[in-house]
């Protein structure tokens, strides 16, 4: 019998919003090279952060200037596309890998595949979002639900990702919204009716099923490796300075 495919699984990792772009942008080239295994990581935002579509120009002015517990929110830019995502209580993922097709779409739901098998052994159901037209004209990600998008049976969203190629290669990140701050998110999308899912759940948790459900669904051994010395050293080198999104 032959042995599995061995991909890495970085640790979770709590860091900036702007280290953590730059960890997928490294992984996605290393891979890209041939130089490292496909991978799956997990991690979370810390400060607290929004982060804005690849593409994505139009955004309020007063994103440059919010305060959270007494903290300033980063405002970075994803390599990826879509709309803006506010990464305060949320567990975020990243897949990056090749080898999956050339349908975008076909490739989103090969990777969220282990997502929704994850959670539905955790005891959520959870099914493909139905965008409407106002998709694009709206800033906040998860004000919209995509094709690409993971919802609860009550039509709440639970996990908005997006995705970026480079030939044969994929990276595709996700938040997952665990714990926000209603008042932080009004303040953030002006939205006030909103009302989130409360989970009994710790991160451990979630990402110990994930974990399973992508051995599982990828016929894969996934082996925990941090990242050394050596390749932080790489990261910070490509770590772009924190500036203004323009």
């Amino acid at each position: 019998m032959a042995s599995k495919q061995v991909w890495r699984l970085i640790p979770l990792l709590e860091a900036s919003g702007s280290v953590q772009m730059a960890i997928d942008r490294w992984l996605l080239t290393q891979h890209q090279s041939g130089k490292h295994p496909s991978t799956i990581r997990f991690y979370t935002w810390s400060p607290p952060a929004i982060s804005l579509g690849y593409h994505q120009r139009q955004y309020p002015e007063h994103w440059q200037n919010l305060i959270w517990q007494n903290r300033k929110l980063d405002l970075v830019r994803r390599p990826t596309g879509g709309r803006a995502v506010l990464h305060q209580g949320d567990l975020t993922y990243a897949v990056v890998t090749s080898g999956l097709g050339d349908n975008r779409l076909v490739a989103y739901q090969k990777i969220c595949e282990f997502l929704i098998q994850g959670w539905r052994s955790l005891g959520f159901a959870l099914n493909y979002g139905t965008a409407g037209r106002g998709y694009i004209h709206n800033p906040n990600c998860f004000g919209t639900a995509t094709g690409a998008d993971l919802v609860l049976p009550t039509g709440s969203k639970l996990i908005g990702s997006a995705q970026l190629r480079r030939g044969d290669v994929i990276l595709q990140h996700g938040s997952i919204r665990l714990q926000p701050d209603t008042e932080l998110f009004a303040q953030v999308f002006g939205v006030e009716d909103f009302n989130p899912v409360k989970f009994n759940l710790s991160i451990d948790d979630i990402i110990s099923a994930l974990i399973t459900a992508a051995n599982n669904c990828f016929d894969i051994q996934l082996e925990s490796q941090p990242l050394s010395p050596s390749e932080w050293d790489e990261i910070q080198g490509k770590l772009q300075l924190p500036q203004r999104p323009d």
